[in-house]
């Protein structure tokens, strides 16, 4: 025994596998920082690549394999031709709004669980709405339900469906935000793609929805906060019961969707 130790002494002491990062790992989280730090600011242009290779020391490669680290992670963007290259892209609620689909979609979260989400969410939009919104934000939200109206007349439920989500949309933009607009965009997506909605859009739900959309518009325009929070809440928790009722799947069905997108 005391043979063995002796052994194990003279060897010296012992060291564990060492994980060496790859250069273009490091150039990528070096860029990364300097653009979330706002140190590199919207919209400006890093260097060519072959000012990188020359500032760097890093091979041509290893740069292009940072570069395309960040283009994947929407912190850059790659823009071809003349006067192109790499340009900054920092963060917004665009960027947290694709990252909760993919959650949504990836985890296959059941339609209930989104419903209950909006619920918890849209009603503190309309609050901080109802003191924040600008004159702006009230002539969007009367664009959308002047659209939302002629829609239900005409019968044209796509059309309808479209300035529906685009009235919530302005709500949530006009909370101030970014966090509670990203998710709402992602919500209002979710629900849109993925419920069946022609089946139970009929004539007397679309004329309930645009009352509804007119009283919590009113709130927001008087700047009454309880109000539209109040509201609100009732407005999304009645469709999320009418959705319910007519709709029973359990699962989102959330293929690529051809349709139009929030503004």
């Amino acid at each position: 025994m005391a043979a063995k130790d002796s052994a194990m002494a003279s060897a010296g002491p012992l060291f564990t596998t060492l994980s060496v990062p790859k250069a273009a790992d490091v150039l990528a989280a070096d860029v990364r920082e300097r653009i979330l730090s706002g140190e590199l600011a919207e919209g400006s242009a890093l260097p060519s690549e072959r000012q990188l290779v020359e500032q760097t020391g890093l091979s041509r490669a290893t740069v292009r394999e940072a570069l395309r680290i960040l283009t994947v992670e929407k912190l850059l963007r790659i823009r071809p031709g003349r006067g192109g290259g790499a340009f900054v892209h920092r963060p917004d609620h665009e960027s947290l709004a694709s990252t909760v689909q993919l959650v949504i979609r990836g985890q296959h979260i059941r339609l209930d669980a989104l419903h209950e989400t909006r619920e918890a969410v849209e009603p503190a939009c309309a609050a901080l709405a109802a003191g924040r919104r600008t004159d702006a934000h009230l002539g969007e939200l009367d664009a959308a339900q002047n659209e939302l109206m002629d829609a239900g007349a005409e019968d044209d439920v796509p059309r309808f469906l479209r300035a529906n989500v685009r009235w919530h949309s302005v709500v949530a933009r006009a909370s101030g935000n970014e966090l509670l607009i990203g998710f709402m965009n992602a919500l209002a997506r979710s629900i849109y793609t993925a419920t069946d909605i022609d089946r139970f859009l009929d004539d007397d739900i679309r004329r309930t929805t645009a009352r509804a959309h007119a009283r919590v518009a009113r709130a927001i325009r008087d700047r009454d906060s309880a109000a539209a929070k109040r509201r609100m809440e009732r407005h999304v928790c009645a469709f999320a019961r009418a959705a319910e009722h007519i709709d029973r799947r359990e699962l989102l069905d959330l293929g690529n969707d051809s349709r139009e997108p929030l503004r």
